[in-house]
């Protein structure tokens, strides 16, 4: 018998990452001919890309032709980009903008994840035609990345998400799951921010949103643009951390909810919920309970899992 083999083919950056993981797992087991490209971490499984390398893009996106290209790859971490300014730009922007040229090249359908950081937070929620407003520099990297992919390559959707979770290799790899040890460690009490409103948005339901945006791109042309995905439940990180304690069954009165506005580290917006209604309105998203899916992805990271496994199994 024939081996099926699709033709559909899909590019994957930043596929070491906790979200390229899910993006390439979602296209691979969907019937995509599905390429990643990472840079530290990629060999054995993925290949290995400096995105700062013009020719190494360019004889990758040449080689293999890809259909739908899904950007993955940025220094994410707010506080990260303020210390590292010009290695931030260099990936969040000048890279994207040689991505996006090099898509057009051969006529690939970019998706380009942004973040809810582009806004100041301060009258959600978010439309994509509101104006941003960026706080931090991360914020104001990724809307420069958003121009530039734009202004290069007019195939592109921009998608705009927020803090995300799900399946970590460490617990730090994920502003969410990193609160596990404060959680489970309940001999000494652990301030947590009670200020910062986040919605919490599990990669594998990003991951589908490419999919499914891909896959009516493939159909309809006119899809592109920007567009915004995020989970459905507000929460404080004292709320993410209550709710994981609850998941596990964990106390959870060692816990302390800070109110005002963090002092140290970038600034962060206090509400910037995104609107999620232009997708929805395209049929496209999903959406996993923050409750299961915490405890799907931590469970590997609880430590006293012999009692534990009598008490839920």
């Amino acid at each position: 018998e024939d081996v099926d083999i699709p033709s559909r083919r899909v590019l994957i950056t930043g596929a070491t990452g906790l979200l390229g993981r899910a993006v390439f797992k979602e296209f691979n087991e969907n019937n995509w001919n599905t390429v990643g490209c990472g840079y530290r971490r990629a060999q054995p499984r993925f290949e290995h890309v400096n995105l700062l390398d013009s020719i190494a893009v360019h004889d990758i996106i040449h080689d293999f032709q890809p259909h739908v290209i899904v950007h993955c790859a940025a220094e994410r971490r707010p506080d990260v980009v303020e210390g590292q300014p010009d290695a931030a730009s260099q990936l969040n922007v000048a890279a994207s903008a040689n991505l996006a040229k090099e898509a057009a090249g051969v006529r690939a359908f970019l998706i380009y994840i942004s973040t809810d950081y582009v806004f100041d937070g301060t009258s959600p929620p978010y439309k994509e035609t509101d104006v941003p407003n960026p706080l931090n520099l991360y914020g104001k990297t990724k809307l420069e990345g958003e121009k530039a992919v734009l202004e290069n390559n007019e195939d592109t959707a921009v998608l705009r998400i927020p803090v995300l979770y799900g399946e970590v290799e460490r617990l730090e790899e994920s502003a969410v799951t990193v609160m596990f040890d404060k959680v489970q460690f309940s001999n000494k009490s652990a301030n947590m921010d009670h200020w910062q409103q986040r919605f919490p948005t599990n990669v594998k339901d990003v991951a589908a949103v490419c999919r499914q945006l891909a896959e009516k791109r493939m159909l309809d042309p006119s899809i592109k643009g920007t567009f915004h995905w995020s989970g459905n439940e507000q929460m404080t990180k004292y709320e993410m951390a209550c709710a994981i304690a609850d998941a596990f069954n964990l106390p959870s009165s060692h816990l302390r909810p800070i109110t005002d506005s963090p002092v140290v580290g970038a600034l962060r917006p206090k509400n910037a919920q995104l609107d999620c209604s232009k997708l929805e309105m395209l049929g496209i998203g999903q959406r996993t309970p923050f409750r299961a899916g915490i405890r799907e992805s931590l469970w590997p990271f609880l430590v006293d899992k012999r009692w534990r496994q009598t008490v839920f199994h």
